[in-house]
């Protein structure tokens, strides 16, 4: 078991047991939404769930005290800062940049519109990462748009400059990509990156599953950041639950029966009925023999009375 996937379960609250036993039948390459669902139907509670349903003993509190207990808030209960439960961010600013540039210009205002995207939604933890000779003035190989919004984000503790000098005129130059999967992945946060980042998942397996489930890609359509509403395909999470630390399980959308109510599979049936909501879903069968029942016994309550 990946320790990075199991590490984020037992955040969650489940126990480790569980948690290896829904990952061998589901397989280690399973979505995070797929196990949860799983954890879920087996009847798996989080610890905090399970140790909110025992008696917890009276604690004496001094007069005036308005202090809780760790531990007593879980999933959403305390409202006021959403940001707890949001993932940190780390952006591939030269990804982010040649991609609003059209690969031909470093365009820091790319770098600005991401940044702001994800503050509008409430992370906290935002984090970009380029590589320091782009300080340097622009040149005709290497042109770079609105080179101040750096020093700016330099300034909000949000742009991080990776390692860069000149060894006998010579640009000696450290890898930003393995800086940007380093930090999110002990984050346990979201990369935003076109990039694939293959030489690095060939090189960690760890690094493998994490750039895998967490590589948030985009696109710019006018000056606009938008990434997709299913980072991981059609039938992965939601934008919202892939950026969330817990993510919310949907309610169950039933796709009601094509025969309606000349429908005969009756409690075998996987459809939704609508015309029979509070009622047991029995087959045509199963209710002739019902009534066939009830009349038999009806009968054999007539002949009790008219011979006791």
């Amino acid at each position: 078991v990946h320790p990075s996937k199991l590490d984020f379960f037992c955040k969650l609250g489940y126990g480790k047991q569980d948690i290896c036993k829904v990952l061998e039948n589901l397989g280690q390459e399973a979505l995070e939404d797929d196990v949860l669902k799983e954890l879920i139907r087996m009847g798996s509670k989080p610890q905090a769930l399970e140790s909110q349903a025992q008696p917890s003993p009276l604690k004496l509190i001094a007069r005036g005290s308005c202090s809780t207990s760790p531990g007593s808030k879980w999933l959403g209960e305390d409202e006021s800062d959403s940001s707890d439960h949001l993932r940190p961010i780390v952006i591939d600013g030269s990804n982010v940049a040649m991609s609003h540039g059209n690969k031909e210009v470093f365009s820091c205002w790319g770098i600005q519109l991401a940044v702001d995207w994800f503050r509008e939604r409430g992370h906290k933890y935002i984090k970009v990462f380029v590589p320091l000779w782009r300080k340097e003035p622009p040149r005709q190989d290497s042109p770079i748009a609105d080179q101040h919004i750096l020093e700016e984000l330099e300034r909000q503790s949000i742009l991080v400059y990776t390692p860069s000098r000149k060894v006998k005129g010579k640009r000696v130059v450290c890898y930003d990509d393995r800086y940007i999967v380093k930090v999110a992945y002990e984050k346990d946060g979201v990369i935003v990156s076109n990039d694939h980042y293959r030489d690095l998942q060939n090189e960690n397996p760890e690094w493998k599953w994490f750039i895998e489930q967490r590589l948030l890609m985009y696109s710019f359509v006018s000056n606009r950041f938008m990434p997709p509403d299913d980072p991981l395909g059609r039938h992965g999470p939601t934008l919202n639950n892939f950026l969330s630390k817990k993510p919310v399980l949907p309610e169950p959308k039933w796709q009601p029966c094509p025969y309606g109510k000349k429908c005969t599979y009756g409690n075998k049936c996987k459809f939704y009925h609508p015309e029979r909501p509070h009622q047991a879903q029995l087959s045509v069968a199963d209710e002739l023999r019902a009534k066939t029942k009830v009349s038999l016994n009806l009968g054999k309550e007539e002949e009790q009375r008219n011979h006791p």
